[in-house]
């Protein structure tokens, strides 16, 4: 039931807390922002809540910090397409890196530690021969669709996107895109489409022309079906063939340690309002990540640490 509270039950709430609880409020948007910034926190002086919004998070935190006169409460959000409106986030509220909290991670070290994990080292050093990173694979495929979301946002085109068929206009191979397919197919999932597809095609060409940063563009959810595609056709090992995509995004939230946040932007701009405000925000270390431990812990206790399938012949300690 707690998904129903409004912005003002929320600000009651908080505001109660503040007679036993003097530290800072993080407000983020759900619970998966609520795992990974848990990880970062400092615990005896943060607690987090989840205002279940965007809209709520922002409210939250305008509520708190205006007739509330409360300085110690700051809201982390995704920018979404506000990136590409060339809107800002000005504190207390923060956006996270990129688009989106997914796409923070797969920029970072973490999507090595995944394909460490889950892909095949042969068949992923054939892909980078043959066809190159695979991030910027994964980024110049998943930009095009998040830049036709935008498009039809602003334009009120009304499309859906929603439960879009993949394989219909990604390369199993080559990760690549083929726009025109990937217009067909978001039409074809539509209803009442007012524009039609060389329309639409041409004004996606004209919007990517002028883009200056697919990073802007591109969403987690997209990039993270893209990469499973990768590992369950092209690169992937044998453990990554019953991954989906809720697992895959868990990978890679596990993966992205105090190293990889301590990369982003994010955690400067918060980093630098602690240190304004006199409190602690972050406890960081350089431990490695969770998922890079848990892997090694695998490899020693099979009697190879070498990075080796257990079970190989292997050399090292």
């Amino acid at each position: 039931m707690r998904e129903y509270l409004t912005s003002e039950d929320i600000c009651n709430e908080l505001s109660m807390e503040r007679t036993v609880f003097d530290g800072v409020f993080l407000i983020v948007e759900g619970i998966t922002d609520s795992r990974l910034f848990g990880k970062f926190i400092d615990k005896d002086g943060v607690q987090i809540r989840i205002a279940h919004s965007k809209d709520n998070v922002r409210n939250v935190v305008k509520g708190m910090s205006g007739k509330r006169r409360d300085e110690r409460t700051i809201g982390i959000v995704d920018p979404d397409l506000e990136l590409l409106r060339g809107r800002t986030a000005k504190p207390p509220m923060f956006h996270t890196d990129c688009r989106d909290m997914e796409m923070m991670a797969i920029r970072s070290n973490a999507l090595e530690d995944v394909l460490d994990e889950y892909g095949d080292p042969e068949k992923l050093e054939r892909f980078r021969e043959t066809v190159g990173p695979v991030r910027d694979a994964l980024l110049s495929a998943s930009y095009l669709i998040g830049l036709l979301m935008y498009i039809s946002q602003t334009r009120g085109l009304n499309l859906s996107f929603k439960d879009l068929d993949f394989y219909r206009f990604i390369n199993q191979r080559s990760l690549s895109l083929d726009a025109s397919a990937m217009v067909a197919a978001v039409i074809d999932n539509s209803r009442s489409v007012r524009v039609g597809r060389k329309e639409l095609l041409r004004t996606l060409n004209d919007e990517a022309e002028a883009l200056d940063d697919m990073w802007k563009a591109a969403r987690g959810h997209d990039t993270i079906d893209i990469l499973l595609i990768g590992l369950r056709k092209t690169f992937g090992g044998f453990n990554a063939q019953g991954l989906n995509e809720g697992e895959l995004g868990g990978a890679l939230r596990l993966a992205f340690s105090d190293a990889c946040f301590r990369e982003t932007d994010l955690y400067r701009d918060t980093d630098r309002w602690a240190a304004e405000a006199g409190v602690v925000l972050w406890t960081l270390t350089r431990r490695r990540s969770p998922l890079f431990l848990y892997r090694r812990r695998s490899r020693l206790s099979s009697g190879c640490a070498s990075g080796r399938r257990p079970g190989w012949p292997c050399s090292g300690p």
